[in-house]
């Protein structure tokens, strides 16, 4: 079969590889249809790492996906050979002091699809999946909405995070895809007026037109005086989904005192510096997001429902042979790109 790895730094290779064969009664063999590139995936393809988690080549990338069944262990029951299915990339062991917390997606032995050292990304043509990482598509869900899915769920876990949001004043720095996924569980979810910042134009109109009530771009406006004049006391809550160190600085700013931070974003270095006069004197609540935990059902629901409007999301499609152009096009922020989506 075809599988796409990094080969080195911005480089990438279509490589020929046995097709994977089931040996675990609850494995599932699964057709790969949709791929989205994530931000993630853009750190490895251009830095070869995150943090400690370092490429060693070659290695394929690529944890937003869906596919279709086509063969099942003999004790699997979650799906059935022909089902379209939603891929969680997280595969935790089930059994380890943070999953009897209830904590999956923090699992001592957790393997990750796309995680250098964990486990190979979903930009194969067949991939091997336990049955307790899928879910069943229906109604009018399509392979990418189950790729979409994944960041989805991520924007849905740090909104449960922040707890009460209903009325909430909120801002939102940084309107990549995740930024975007925060943005429509708070709408969905009853929050109060969003103010969102981009330092790129059109991320700022799609933010607009998936309700945000107040955008700005930082390299143009003072935004922190902007939103004061808009909000006096400050902001209830912010989500930082930038990653960058200056927007991780004016979350401080924003917030008014006894506000909290939801770091969601993952910046390019291992070490971030904060004012910690003013993060004492306001006594703001820092909550680091990671990744998602049990949100992909209700995630789905959101979609299939129409309370969250994601259809518009993937403005580029590449095939499967062309997914370094794709990820040349998010790496550089090109052509208003806000979802690229590998179509295998």
């Amino acid at each position: 079969m075809k599988v796409m790895k990094l080969t080195g730094l911005r480089q990438m290779e279509m490589l020929e590889v046995s097709e994977p064969r089931i040996t675990d009664p609850h494995q599932v063999k699964i057709r790969m249809k949709a791929v989205g590139i994530c931000g993630s995936d853009i750190h490895y393809y251009t830095h070869g790492n995150i943090g400690t988690q370092v490429v060693e080549y070659p290695f394929a990338v690529g944890h937003e996906g869906g596919g279709v069944v086509v063969e099942v262990g003999e004790q699997v029951k979650r799906v059935k050979v022909g089902d379209a299915v939603a891929i969680d990339p997280a595969m935790p062991c089930f059994a380890c002091s943070q999953c009897r917390k209830g904590r999956f997606h923090t699992c001592e032995h957790l393997r990750f699809r796309g995680c250098p050292g964990q486990a190979e990304g979903l930009l194969a043509e067949y991939v091997l999946m336990p049955e307790t990482s899928l879910y069943p598509l229906y109604g009018q869900l399509n392979c990418e909405h189950a790729a979409l899915s994944e960041p989805l769920a991520i924007g849905l876990y740090a909104v449960k995070l922040a707890g009460d949001i209903a009325g909430k004043t909120i801002g939102i720095t940084g309107m990549g895809p995740i930024g975007e996924c925060v943005l429509v569980c708070l709408k969905a979810k009853g929050a109060g007026k969003v103010y969102a910042t981009d330092k790129i134009d059109i991320r700022l109109q799609y933010a607009r037109q998936n309700g945000a009530d107040w955008t700005a771009n930082p390299n143009t406006t003072d935004v922190v005086a902007a939103i004061a004049r808009e909000q006096p006391e400050g902001l209830d809550i912010v989500f930082e989904c930038s990653g960058q160190p200056d927007a991780l600085a004016q979350t401080l700013e924003l917030l008014q005192p006894g506000g909290k931070l939801l770091i969601i974003g993952i910046p390019e270095t291992n070490h971030i510096q904060f004012d910690i006069n003013l993060l004492r004197r306001k006594e703001i609540t820092i909550i680091n997001v990671r990744r998602q935990n049990e949100c992909v059902d209700e995630t789905l629901e959101l979609i299939a429902n129409s309370q969250v409007r994601i259809d518009h999301w993937v403005t580029h499609r590449f095939p499967f042979e062309k997914s370094q152009e794709g990820f040349e096009l998010v790496s550089h922020y090109r052509d208003g790109v806000l979802k690229a989506m590998i179509c295998l």
